[in-house]
């Protein structure tokens, strides 16, 4: 049985007729794609000069070479340093250039338990308290693994497990790692955070694969896994979500993914 999703909104999906650049800057790209995007991910939705326009015009900026992500990524980290607190949550994951299913409009920032903290200060970013060790501190920035666990912990299921699959696609965290910690967790959240650990897999393509993920397994009726290899005759496929057992397969699409009719029909066929 194969079940498709067709997306007309959310992370990775314009919401747009297909054709690439149609209505779409460089910056709404990297924020429909996650806040983090590649060159070639940027040219399903784009031109290459809407590309070079956006980093010349500062819409976006280059985190690596080939890899583009939103310029208030570095305000945000520069507002954390504002209240001498730490850059945490979906910025973190922001500054570490996973992809998350909505980029944070506000600084995610930590600081002490025992800071005393302004209303003022308190209304400009999204603040937590917690006392960190220096082992989960780096430059500023929450560690990658205290990162992941710090938003399964905060987040709602399906960002928080977009922000896991991220971490270990990008080989930032490992399965291994990541359920051990989740397992010594404790106090408020520590459910939740076992829970995303349990279920995060880096095989996941993007965040729109993860929160269809998420949407799934809530629903109890599937067992599903990301990119599982499905042999035919001719070819391997490997869908995005697969229930082994049941031989279900599920796909979602947009047209972030599908520059123009012509493609979208062939996944469609496929």
């Amino acid at each position: 049985m194969h079940v498709r999703v067709q997306a007309c909104g959310g992370p990775g999906a314009t919401g747009d007729d297909p054709g690439q650049g149609r209505g779409v800057d460089a910056r709404q790209a990297v924020a429909q794609l996650g806040g983090v995007a590649t060159h070639a991910d940027l040219l399903t939705m784009v031109t290459r000069h809407t590309v070079a326009s956006g980093f010349a015009a500062g819409q976006i900026i280059r985190l690596a070479r080939g890899r583009y992500g939103l310029v208030e990524a570095s305000q945000q980290r520069r507002r954390a340093v504002a209240v001498s607190g730490t850059l945490s949550h979906l910025s973190a994951a922001q500054h570490h250039g996973w992809a998350v299913k909505h980029p944070p409009e506000q600084a995610w920032v930590t600081v002490p338990r025992n800071r005393k903290v302004s209303r003022v200060t308190q209304a400009q970013v999204a603040l937590t308290y917690a006392d960190l060790r220096e082992d989960e501190v780096v430059d500023g920035v929450t560690a990658p693994l205290r990162t992941v666990l710090d938003c399964a912990r905060k987040l709602p299921f399906d960002e928080a497990l977009s922000v896991a699959d991220s971490a270990l696609r990008d080989g930032d965290v490992t399965s291994t790692e990541l359920r051990e910690a989740a397992a010594r967790t404790r106090g408020r959240g520590a459910r939740e955070a076992r829970k995303v650990a349990a279920h995060a897999d880096g095989r996941a393509a993007n965040p729109f694969e993860s929160v269809l993920r998420a949407i799934v397994i809530e629903s109890g009726v599937l067992d599903v896994v990301p990119q599982h290899p499905v042999p035919t005759r001719t070819m391997i496929f490997h869908p995005d979500l697969v229930d082994v057992r049941r031989r279900i397969a599920i796909e979602a699409d947009s047209w972030a993914w599908h520059h123009d009719q012509h493609t979208h029909g062939r996944d469609c066929v496929r």
